[in-house]
């Protein structure tokens, strides 16, 4: 496979920030943007825009005001058959060839406020999507080939992946039903999680802090919920370049009207 530079990132709408798209690729100069929570149907996808960038190639799933993914590249993308994962069929997840590699795309949904499947019917379908996409990455963990999955899980599923482990137990995000669906679902599949291959705990990761903290960086309550995960035959790409490879975009959280998420970074090859 050719080296490259992959980048994934929740935008909380695309067309509300792809001036912050244009700053971000103009400085890390990936080969392939995945983004997540586009918030836009396909014709309403800023294309020229990325074209501009000089992404000419492109695949989007979207939805009318919510959800949605795209992939974004430098190199021509080939669509694969889409899985279905979604329990109630909304545009979360696709997966395209770039260069050789399978990219995996996905935005799982938040969950809701209460960890309760019976009152909370929002988490209830979060682990109906936990459950499918586990079975789905058992069965394509099996085929082989080289595979990168990124995308926001809306999962951190490490004692030091939240701010405070103890106080979070009950937080969606971080409820052991949630940090141990995801990490079965990995594990089946034999994925490899690529920030915690370069950066062990008790080191804190963090990719995404809410809106509510003002002064965010002081408070630094974040969680990590955007991963970068890859097949074993990726192992010595993913990790070759070291931690310098791998690049958590902090600063663009400080970046006018930001998204709550930053964008993350591999050198790949």
């Amino acid at each position: 496979m050719a080296a490259l530079t992959l980048a994934t990132w929740n935008i909380n709408s695309v067309r509300l920030r792809i001036d912050q798209v244009a700053r971000f690729a103009d400085m890390a100069k990936p080969d392939v943007i995945c983004l997540q929570e586009i918030k836009c149907m396909e014709d309403q996808f800023p294309a020229k825009a990325f074209k501009d960038m000089g992404y000419p190639y492109f695949h989007v799933t979207g939805q009318k005001g919510m959800h949605g993914v795209a992939t974004v590249s430098r190199s021509p993308i080939d669509v694969l058959e889409d899985c279905s994962v979604c329990p109630k069929g909304e545009a979360r997840h696709h997966v395209v060839r770039i260069e050789g590699v399978e990219f995996q795309n996905y935005y799982i949904p938040a969950g809701g406020d209460e960890p309760d499947v019976e009152i909370n019917p929002r988490f209830a379908h979060k682990l109906d999507f936990l459950d499918r996409f586990g079975a789905y990455l058992e069965k394509r963990g099996k085929a082989g080939g080289d595979v990168v999955l990124v995308g926001d899980l809306n999962i951190a599923p490490r004692e030091h992946d939240v701010w405070s482990h103890k106080q979070l137990l009950k937080v969606i995000s971080h409820t052991p039903v949630e940090t141990e669906g995801l990490e079965l679902a990995r594990t089946r599949a034999g994925y490899l999680d690529v920030a915690r291959e370069l950066i062990a705990e008790p080191e804190k990761i963090y990719t995404w802090w809410s809106y509510r903290n003002r002064d965010w960086r002081k408070s630094n309550r974040g969680r990590r919920l955007d991963h970068i995960w890859v097949s074993p035959s990726l192992q010595a790409a993913a990790t070759t370049h070291g931690r310098e490879g791998f690049t958590i975009w902090d600063e663009a959280r400080d970046w006018e009207k930001p998204s709550d998420h930053v964008p993350v970074t591999l050198k790949l090859g």
